[in-house]
């Protein structure tokens, strides 16, 4: 049966960048398939229009536009600040991934692009932000179970059950 929105489903894949560097893939996810709700918004658009009306054992490739995955980039997602922003014991280098606060206990992920005596640059677009993606997927299992939600108790100081 074809898979449709609101299908569980199991893949393996690779996704490559358009230079064919290898991003992220079953392997690199302790060979184990991923999961997924199709349509649910738990992947990229992109990646998740791909599987609707594939079936159990299909294989197949899908180039993904940035618009269907991660964006273009959004030059106002980079900043340049100043070094004294720095606590005195993080020597910040190139490549470094920063929380950055926001409002309300937001946060985002920044990463460090150039430093130099003063500044800082750094960049909170995702990694994968303006680039085309390239999946080869395979559909291993459909059909399957939700993962159980994980209870946390109600809160209460009472002595009995919820």
């Amino acid at each position: 049966m074809a898979i449709q929105k609101g299908d569980i489903i199991k893949v393996e894949y690779v996704g490559r960048l358009e230079d064919g560097t290898i991003f992220d893939s079953t392997e690199l996810n302790d060979g184990l398939p991923l999961k997924f709700e199709v349509g649910k918004g738990q992947l990229i658009h992109g990646f998740d229009d791909a599987v609707i009306g594939k079936e159990i054992g299909e294989e197949f490739e899908v180039s993904i536009h940035p618009n269907r995955a991660y964006g273009d980039i959004d030059p106002a997602l980079t900043q340049t600040i100043s070094r004294t922003q720095f606590p005195e014991e993080i020597t910040p280098e190139p490549g470094m991934m920063l929380r950055v606060d926001g409002p309300n206990n937001t946060y985002s992920v920044a990463w460090i692009k150039d430093v130099d005596d003063e500044h800082v640059k750094i960049d909170m677009n995702h990694p994968l932000a303006g680039k085309t993606l390239n999946f080869k997927i395979k559909i291993i299992e459909t059909g399957c179970e939700p993962d159980p939600i994980e209870a946390c108790g109600c809160g209460c100081d009472c002595d009995h059950e919820h």
